[in-house]
């Protein structure tokens, strides 16, 4: 298992940047985002493997930039999902098809990480694909299967990146093949009061520690939005509250060496539907201009 250090998620898209558009952040511009975050932390995580995850790894590498990089794929979905709002349904043509695709998506994955291995920390062959809502839903059994093969190319660390009710609730197969259990908690989606956050937060990893004693945990999502509309509590989602949660959260899980990747670096305008105040938007400690937040701005 991987040492102890501060750990961020990454997705470097701009102003007129996304990854449905192709238009992708420039090596220059990586560069910028790397240098920033390498001030303050030692690991970045990345979801897929887009031109972008190649740009940073090159550019990592080229530059010498202080950063390992937890990598991962974003599986299609292997079955319908109807619980889905915003589709979720394939015909068996386009399963079949799906089911090809993420093995190239392994191959291709384990490629780069065997290429890049100083730099590659772990790598992930999901991102909670296993939730009710998710549009490309994915079995667990599917998942031991790809964590399989994905664990015969190469010898790097292998996780799978979900909800810590739907680890405890999905994962038993999955945790006796995966190297470690990553874990996703937000309060905010849960509807939990800013003063129980904290706890709240910590509850859960040691649910899921009770559920896995065997397995290290990790978080390789938790976070607070700095706005939101009637998706959450809009008055929660506030920057004072962005940052003391944080805060309260980075100081435990340095006393307790749990490695914690926050969501995320940058605020990300091309996500989600076209309303400006939507929570999706608005995860980053930076805004999209590379402007901190007051949790950032602190240090």
């Amino acid at each position: 298992m991987f040492q102890y250090k501060p750990a961020i998620c990454y997705s470097g898209y701009r102003d007129g940047q996304s990854p449905i558009t192709k238009i992708y952040p420039s090596d220059a511009e990586v560069l910028e985002d790397l240098i920033l975050l390498s001030k303050h932390f030692g690991y970045i995580r990345m979801y897929d493997i887009s031109k972008h995850a190649e740009s940073v790894l090159r550019v990592i590498t080229e530059h010498h930039v202080p950063l390992k990089v937890m990598l991962g794929i974003e599986p299609k979905g292997e079955i319908s999902n109807p619980n889905c709002p915003w589709g979720g349904i394939y015909s068996e043509e386009e399963i079949q098809q799906h089911k090809s695709t993420n093995i190239e998506q392994l191959d291709k994955v384990a490629l780069l990480a065997n290429r890049y291995k100083s730099i590659v920390l772990a790598i992930s062959i999901g991102n909670e694909n296993t939730a009710f809502w998710h549009p490309n839903k994915m079995n667990a059994a599917t998942l031991v299967e790809h964590a399989k093969y994905l664990k015969s190319i190469t010898d790097l660390p292998i996780t799978f990146c979900e909800g810590a009710h739907e680890w405890r609730a999905q994962g038993t197969e999955l945790a006796k093949i995966v190297d470690f259990i990553s874990i996703h908690v937000y309060p905010l989606w849960q509807r939990i009061p800013y003063d129980q956050a904290v706890d709240a937060t910590i509850d859960e990893y040691h649910r899921t520690k009770d559920a896995f004693p065997d397995k290290p945990i990790i978080f390789t999502e938790f976070g607070w939005t700095t706005s939101a509309t009637e998706q959450m509590d809009p008055t929660q989602a506030t920057e004072t509250y962005h940052k003391s949660y944080l805060n309260q959260m980075i100081e435990w899980s340095k006393k307790n060496k749990v490695t914690m990747f926050i969501f995320e670096a940058f605020d990300e305008p091309w996500k989600g539907g076209t309303d400006p105040m939507e929570a999706e938007k608005h995860w980053g400690i930076y805004k999209v201009d590379r402007k901190g937040k007051s949790w950032i701005s602190q240090f």
